[in-house]
Formats: structure tokens, C-alpha cells, sequence
């Protein structure tokens, strides 16, 4: 079929349609076609849909389109009403009911719904997963998102994260109109990366498509000359090429000259305008009602819009299709096939009654119920009428966040911020009402432009002023991590000082700041926050008063805070006072898991998994199964790691702490196994290129960063890493705490020749841990000062650096301790060897347990020094059988190790290490590269 209903070959697309369907048959898959508007993105997608329904896929398609009514996930939920006949009778898993209230034709197919929860968040996630579990279970599945150009924030949002952790069978095929993205963006957004060979891009057609194309409609009559004139006139467009075969059939003329010298205006706009002006008066009507509303719409509704009876509409319908003006699109709704045939058709349309129509529009959709508020406030808008407009773009709004459907809430508010000519009462009114769902929505960094312009119009009043940038400054935090938002909600602050619940929410999050040196500040603020919800009756902001207090105690390793803790309520209690109250047991397992009370922190850390999974937090959820991911690690169970790391960021591909984490522990591993590159790629991909507010992370990073320096014998990067972060720790302050940085800074120091540094740095870690519950700050003191020691005093060296093995046992971080055995043994080489020995073979041992090769292999190397490995009578040969040696150069290999990786790791010379890789290669028959490739 053509663009417009007439029958057409399928040219020119062989090849995309063979990349389509090997995508879609290698399930899961994300397909995006992509193409110029009437480049024929959804007739490919038809023809490949076809041949896929006879091979027993199920195929359903949602639309987006301009105009969309409020509705969560509106073209997904679309395509899902058509699943019904391939439900499961059964075995639905209980999170599918979430879809029941937005389905309500399968509702009974469906399990019951849960209860919907009270933070938009939470509402959002329940309903991805109940997307996911009723996908889950119809098996081999096609979900096709036609002109996802249009999509809205919400559903954008569901479909990356369908995208990033796709059901086994699902392929999800996306359309979009190249010229409608931004440069270089993905139509999931710029937090979306397409897999190699996922984007189908379609060009236009060659001269010989189109005549291919002209000898299918017109046989002999399909000249070269005119075939040319085709394609000349289209530009390879298929749209334009098609509608203009049906015009030349309907010539009297007909040959390449007509054509070319036709007075109607050349390709798709000359077509349809000759295609309207052949309707007959009720297809006329019924076409520019079409036009008007711009989305597909039911017979009757045309009809009531054209001011038709039923018969002459149905007939002026039916005249449509029959001149391919208009098409059926799904089951009894009629529209134009692309917005370029309604934008012609809307553009022919005499201005007078196209004002009347929008009028009538408006009028036929206040009596529905509910009435769709964004379409009667577009065509409001339309019929010129902007005050109107106004009210109903507003209540549009409001509907929408009703509805849990924020993207498009945040859609129509900026409407309105965008236009200059609005009274002040109005633009308060619809900043505020953005800023207060800025945290919900995907777009943030439109919305935070748009707020950043609103805050600079004099005429809003201070608390209006205040709450905007209280709501911008949340989000430049909680969703774009820039410390920048820290000054916002300082000027929030003065701002609300009439409205002290609303200031104390930005104290709060100025009170927990750590970034450049606003540390010192925390009790004053903690402090101005208390009196300001002193006489509040609204408990949930006293209580998230109360645990910023607990926070900063157990930041500062006050030991008065764990009974603390334990009193605070756990369950028969206001649901915001839970949730602040699981938030703080959160943040506090992490402070507990930086203070070395490892043991505490994990079971924080259950306790908040339990809350969280009570009051429906699922953001809070993940964030919890990160945590346990990294006592995991810390506590030596590495073994599984990889994999669990990979579905959590996967199942939660919107929440960067899950790439962050992964991304530290992946580093830490590789330097544990001597593949330095990888190391640095990780904590690299970790720091991500952006300014954290979060300190403590750009801390762990450079910490992560000077052990791979000092790994590669290269002090001066090294220091050049550890320096300003030694720097950024004195400023914040933050002793009790530890993020690896003190004795790696330590060492770097000391390597690149600055010892006096490296004095001052261990007094003030030691005048900062004084009299605190710090037990892993303390062990990093020990090491600290062995390491200081470790030259003039190697007794006084050896008593620190057991004393740190000796605590990192005690908090149960057997690599930690394992690092300080080993320095252990180096500073009793000497006078005690045999304890030396030892203390080595028991670092080794754990090592090797671990996984962490190259720290093994340097233990191994050190007992060899000390003689500690029976004599060898003679070297066995092995023949073309793999060493020992040869054997962790394979290893390596397969890791991506570089020579000078491998060198490092096994203490060889990098020429000794190029025979072993040539010998390792000859005797596999293997090149580098392929071996890189079994891994």
C-alpha cells in the first residue's frame, strides 16, 4: 500500500528490511528506523511486520502523535490493549496489575491492582515494571512506537528503560523523523547509546527505485524520461514520488511534459491539493475537520466537527479514502498517514473556517467526559483566543499530574513559561507548579532552563521566587549532580523566610553539603532548620529535621547516635514520616560503612530494603542493592560480582549510583589483577567527566586513580592525582570517614619526594580521628604511619601496620587486611624473616582466594626473595602445552592486559614478557585479538 492507500511495490528497501527483521529474529532487540518525513519509515516497518506475523510473532504498534491527552505511557498502553487474546490464562506475576487501571478492557486478565503509592517516583516504577512483567509473558513480541519524535517525557522514559533490560523475546521497533531530533541525539535522549547496526537509517530513493516503482503502476508508459521527471520532482522522496504517479494517472495528458510543466506546485503539497479539490463537498468537510484536529478521530467525531449528519459524514468519509486523501488507522479512527498531507490540507483550509472549525473542536470536546483538556486547549490557542487558552493549558496541567503523567504536565507548564505576554499571577503559578514536579520528570535540563529564566523576572514575590528555586536547586542535585544547585538553595533561603517549613527543606540539603568547605557550616544550618519547624505541625519535615541531625552525628563518628537510631519508629507511623525515616536508615548505612561499622551498616541496609519494599520505594530499592553490592565487595565475596552488578544496571538503568558503584568496584578489581589500563578506564568512566556534589565520590575516584599510578611506577602522576584531594579532604574536614585516599596519598607523597607533606597530612588525619568512632579511619592512620615509618624505623613501622591488620580483621575486610599483612612482612624482612614469611603466605593466600592475581604474584615474587620456595632440582619442559607462566600470560591476554600490564603484574621484563606472549600465541594458533575474544 502507498502512503495513501493505493497499491504500490516495495522498492528500494531490500536491504533495510533484511536489517529489520535479522534484528527483530535476533530478540531482544532495540530497531530504530529512521528517516525524513514521507521517507517510508512505516511502510517498511509493515512489510517486515507481515512476514514476521507469519513466523508467529506478535505484533502490536502504538502512535505518538502532536496532541495527547494525559495518560502515563500513552502509545505503550495503546499498543498494549491489543495483547489481550495472547494473555497467559495464568502464572501473571502480581506486578502486571499496575496496568489494570490503564487498561481497563483486560482488567479482568489482569492481576489486582496494588494500591497506587503517594511519591510520583515510586508510581512511575511500579507501572515500568508492570510494562515489563505483561511483555515478559507474551513470548515472541514486536512492540512498534511509530514517530517517537513526538514522544512525551514519561513514555521516553519507559522506553529506555525497556531499551536497556529487554524482556528475552521483545523487539522494540522505534520510527522517528530525523529532522525533529537534535543533532547527534538518540529518540530515547541523549542517556540512550545505540547498539552498532541498531539505527536503520532510510535514504531516498534512487533514480532506478523510482522507476522500478513507475513501471509497476504504469508498465510501458513508465519512459525513462518521465521516470526521471519522478524522480527529480520527489528527490527520491516515496511519498511525493507516489503521489505524484496517482496525479499523473489522473491527467488527461499524460506524459513526461504534462508532469514536468504542471501548473499545481511541485511534489507532495501539488498532489494533495489536487486530491482535495476532486472531493466531493461532504468529503471536503470531512477532510478539513481532519485536518483541524491533526490526530486520528472516530467517523462521528469527524462528522459532528464538519457540521454533517451521520449519513453525508459517513459518505464524505468514505470519499476521502476512496481519493486516498484520508486512511483507517486502527479500528475505526480516520487520519492523514503523515503530517505532511494534514499540514497541506490544514493550509487549504480558507482562514475564516478554520477559526469556526477550531471553535467547534472546542465546543464538541467540553461536553466529553472527561474532557481532553490539551486538545481543547490547542485548538483554544488555534481559534485565537489566548486568554482561554490559558485556563485550559493550566487545567490541562493539573490533570496531568492527577493522572501521574508528569512529562506531559511538564510539557504544557513550559508552554506557558515560553511566552513573554502572561500576566505575573499565571507564570508564578506555572513555575511553581514545574518546580514542584521537576524531580519526577526526565527532561530536567529543560525544565532547569526554564526555571533559570522564569527566577530572573523581577516581578515575582520573594516566596514565589524562593519556592522555583528551591525546586531548581533540588534537581540541579538530585538529577544533575551539580554542586551549583547548593547556591541556589542558599538564595531559596532568604527567599522563604515567611514560609519556614518550605526554607527548612532547602537548610536540610544545605546542612548534609560537604562540597568546598561547606562542611563547616552543617550545625549552623541543622540548627536555623530546627527552629524553623519548631512550632510546624507538618511531621514529615520535622522528622527529615531530626534525622539530618543523626546524619551529621554518625558523619562526625559520635558514638551517641546508634541508640539514636534505634528508637527511631519503624512502623505505625504517617507514611511521609516512614519514608523520611527509611531515607535516613539509608544514608546512615552508608556513613556506618565509611566509619569501618561494617557489620552495622549491612544490616541498616536490610532493614531499609525491608522498609523500602513497604511503602513501595523503588528508587530507594535499588540504591539499597547497590549498598549490599559493596559490602559484598569489601567483605572479600567477589566470587558472582560482575554478573550481579550487570542485571542491577540493567534492571535500573536511570540510577547512576548503579554505574558508579560498578564502576569503582570494576576498577579496584582490575588494579587487584594488573591490568592498570582497564583500572584507569574504570575510575575514569566513574568520574564520567562531571563535577559530583558529592565529595566523598571525587575522593574514592582519586584514591582509585593514585593506587594505578603507584601500581605503574609513575609517583609523579601519582602525586599529581592524590594532591588535591588531599587538599579537598582538609577543607571538607570529613577524618571519621574514609574513602582509601589516606594512606595511597600517603605513599604518593612519599614516593614523589615530599615527606614534610606527608608529615602534615598523617597529624592532621591523626588530630582529626582523635576521640571519634572511627575504626576504619583509625586503620588507615596505622598504615598511614607505617608507611611513614617504613625507612628510618622498620620496628616502629611493623607495630603500626599490625595494629591495622589487626582492626581491618576486626571489621571483616580481608583484602584491606591482606594489604596490611603484607607491608607487614616487608617491614619485619629483615629481623624477623620467618615472620615475614608468614605474614606473606597468609597475604598471599587471601589474594588468591579473591581473584586478585597481580597482588598475589608480587607476594609470591617477595617469597621467592626470601627463600622461602623448595629448591628445584631441574625445569620440567611442558612442550605444547602451556607453562605455569605461559598460563597467566594467557590469562592476562584474555583480559586485555598490554605488555606493560603484564610485566607489572607478574615482575618480568617486558622483553621477557614478549617471548612469553609470541610462545603463548603459537602454541593456542591464536592472534592477540582472538584471545581477547574467548574471554
Amino acid at each position: 500500500m502507498s502512503e495513501f492507500g493505493r497499491d504500490f511495490r516495495f522498492v528500494g528497501r531490500d536491504r533495510e528490511l533484511k536489517l529489520l527483521l535479522a534484528a527483530v529474529r535476533s530478540a531482544p532487540a532495540v530497531v530504530v528506523v529512521e528517516g525524513d518525513a514521507g521517507m517510508g519509515k512505516s511502510r517498511l516497518v509493515r512489510e517486515a511486520s507481515a512476514i514476521l506475523k507469519s513466523d508467529g510473532w506478535r505484533v502490536v504498534t502504538g502512535f505518538c502523535h502532536p496532541l495527547r491527552e494525559p495518560l502515563p505511557y500513552g502509545p505503550v498502553v495503546d499498543a498494549l490493549r491489543k495483547t489481550g487474546p495472547w494473555l497467559p490464562a495464568e502464572d501473571l506475576p502480581p506486578t502486571a496489575g499496575a496496568l489494570a487501571p490503564l487498561l481497563p478492557d483486560l482488567a479482568d486478565l489482569l492481576p489486582p491492582a496494588p494500591s497506587t503509592p503517594d511519591d510520583p517516583g515510586t508510581a512511575r516504577h511500579q507501572l515500568i515494571q508492570a510494562v515489563r512483567s505483561v511483555l515478559t509473558s507474551l513470548g515472541r513480541v514486536v512492540v512498534v512506537v511509530e514517530d517517537v519524535h513526538w514522544v512525551d517525557d514519561a513514555t521516553r522514559e519507559l522506553l529506555l528503560l525497556l531499551a536497556r533490560d529487554l524482556p528475552g523475546q521483545l523487539a522494540l521497533v522505534l520510527t522517528c523523523r530525523a529532522e525533529d531530533l537534535s543533532a547527534g541525539t538518540s529518540p530515547l535522549g541523549a542517556a540512550y547509546r545505540p547498539a552498532p547496526g541498531s539505527v536503520i537509517r532510510l535514504a531516498p530513493l534512487s533514480e532506478t527505485d523510482v522507476a522500478e516503482l513507475a513501471g509497476a503502476v504504469l508498465g510501458t508508459r513508465a519512459t525513462p524520461e518521465l521516470c526521471a521527471v519522478l524522480h527529480r520532482r520527489s528527490e527520491g522522496l516515496p511519498l511525493v514520488a507516489e503521489e505524484d504517479l496517482m496525479t499523473f494517472l489522473d491527467q488527461e495528458r499524460q506524459d513526461a511534459g504534462a508532469l514536468e510543466h504542471a501548473e499545481v506546485p511541485q511534489g507532495l503539497r501539488a498532489a494533495v491539493t489536487e486530491r482535495l479539490v476532486a472531493l466531493s463537498p461532504a468529503g471536503v468537510a470531512v477532510v478539513d475537520a481532519a485536518a483541524v484536529l491533526a490526530v486520528p478521530a472516530s467517523e462521528a467525531l469527524l462528522a459532528e466537527i464538519a457540521g454533517l449528519d451521520p449519513d453525508d459524514g459517513a459518505q464524505g468519509v468514505i470519499d476521502a479514502l476512496n481519493a486516498a486523501v484520508l486512511r483507517e488507522i486502527g479500528t475505526g479512527r480516520y487520519g492523514f498517514r503523515h503530517v505532511l498531507a494534514q499540514q497541506v490540507a490544514y493550509r487549504h483550509i480558507p482562514g475564516p473556517r478554520r477559526i469556526r472549525l477550531h471553535r467547534r473542536a472546542v465546543e464538541v470536546f467540553n461536553t466529553q467526559d472527561p474532557v481532553p483538556l490539551v486538545q481543547v486547549a490547542h485548538h483554544t490557542l488555534a481559534a485565537g483566543d489566548q486568554e482561554t487558552w490559558l485556563v485550559r493549558v493550566e487545567q490541562a496541567a493539573d490533570q496531568a499530574v492527577a493522572l501521574g503523567d508528569t512529562g506531559t504536565a511538564a510539557t504544557l507548564l513550559r508552554q506557558i513559561l515560553n511566552r513573554q505576554d502572561i500576566d505575573d499571577g499565571r507564570r508564578s503559578r506555572a513555575a511553581l507548579g514545574l518546580a514542584r514536579i521537576a524531580n519526577s520528570g526526565v527532561d530536567y535540563a529543560a525544565t532547569a532552563s526554564v526555571l533559570t529564566a522564569v527566577l530572573a523576572d523581577h516581578r515575582l514575590t520573594d516566596e514565589v521566587r524562593g519556592e522555583i528555586r528551591l525546586g531548581l536547586g533540588l534537581i540541579m542535585l538530585n538529577l544533575a549532580g551539580d554542586p551549583a544547585g547548593f547556591r541556589e538553595l542558599e538564595r531559596a533561603v532568604d527567599e522563604l523566610s515567611t514560609l519556614p517549613h518550605k526554607a527548612a527543606r532547602a537548610m536540610i540539603a544545605l546542612a548534609l553539603n560537604e562540597y568546598d568547605g561547606a562542611a563547616a557550616h552543617a550545625w549552623e544550618w541543622l540548627s536555623r532548620a530546627e527552629q524553623a519547624v519548631r512550632d510546624s505541625t507538618d511531621e514529615a519535615v520535622r522528622t527529615a529535621v531530626q534525622v539530618t541531625r543523626l546524619m551529621l552525628m554518625a558523619r562526625a563518628g559520635d558514638p551517641a547516635v546508634w541508640p539514636l537510631v534505634e528508637q527511631l519508629p519503624r512502623r505505625d507511623t504517617a507514611e511521609s514520616v516512614l519514608r523520611q525515616i527509611c531515607y535516613a536508615l539509608y544514608n546512615l548505612s552508608e556513613t556506618a560503612l565509611q566509619l569501618g561499622h561494617d557489620r552495622r551498616a549491612r544490616a541498616l541496609m536490610l532493614e531499609t530494603q525491608d522498609m523500602g519494599a513497604r511503602t513501595e520505594n523503588v528508587p530507594l530499592e535499588c540504591l539499597t542493592r547497590v549498598r549490599l553490592l559493596r559490602t559484598d565487595w569489601l567483605a572479600g565475596r567477589w566470587a558472582g560480582l560482575d554478573e550481579q552488578y550487570d542485571v542491577l544496571c540493567q534492571a535500573y538503568p536511570d540510577v547512576r549510583q548503579a554505574e558508579l558503584d560498578r564502576a569503582l568496584y570494576q576498577g579496584h578489581l582490575a588494579l587487584a589483577q594488573g591490568e592498570h589500563a582497564q583500572a584507569l578506564e574504570q575510575f575514569a568512566a566513574a568520574g564520567d567527566g562531571r563535577e559530583t556534589s558529592e565529595a566523598d565520590v571525587s575522593m574514592s575516584i582519586a584514591a582509585g586513580l593514585t593506587a594505578v599510578r603507584l601500581a605503574q611506577n609513575d609517583p609523579q602522576a601519582a602525586w599529581a592525582t592524590a594532591e588535591p584531594a588531599m587538599t579537598m579532604l582538609r577543607r571538607l574536614g570529613s577524618w571519621a570517614r574514609t574513602t582509601g585516599l589516606v594512606p595511597v596519598a600517603v605513599e604518593a607523597a612519599l614516593a614523589d619526594g615530599h615527606r614534610e607533606e606527608a608529615e602534615r597530612f598523617v597529624a592532621d588525619v591523626a588530630k582529626g580521628v582523635r576521640d571519634r568512632d572511627a575504626p576504619a579511619a583509625a586503620a588507615e592512620l596505622d598504615l598511614a604511619r607505617g608507611l611513614l615509618a617504613r625507612d628510618s624505623s622498620p620496628a616502629t613501622a611493623a607495630e603500626h601496620f599490625a595494629a591495622a591488620h589487626h582492626r581491618w580483621r576486626d571489621i571483616g575486610r580481608p583484602y584491606h587486611a591482606a594489604q596490611a599483612a603484607e607491608h607487614l612482612a616487608h617491614a619485619l624482612a629483615r629481623s624477623h624473616p620467618e615472620a615475614a614469611v608468614s605474614h606473606l603466605t597468609e597475604a598471599a593466600r587471601v589474594f588468591t582466594d579473591l581473584g586478585a592475581s597481580a597482588d598475589a604474584a608480587r607476594c609470591r615474587r617477595r617469597l621467592h626473595e626470601l627463600h622461602a620456595g623448595a629448591p628445584r632440582r631441574g625445569r620440567r619442559g611442558y612442550g605444547d602445552e602451556l607453562s605455569p607462566r605461559e598460563q597467566q600470560v594467557a590469562e592476562l591476554l584474555s583480559r586485555g592486559a598490554t605488555n606493560p600490564d603484564i610485566a607489572q603484574t607478574l615482575f618480568l621484563s617486558e622483553r621477557t614478557v614478549e617471548k612469553h606472549v609470541a610462545r603463548v600465541l603459537a602454541k593456542l594458533g591464536t592472534t592477540r585479538n582472538a584471545l581477547l575474544g574467548r574471554r
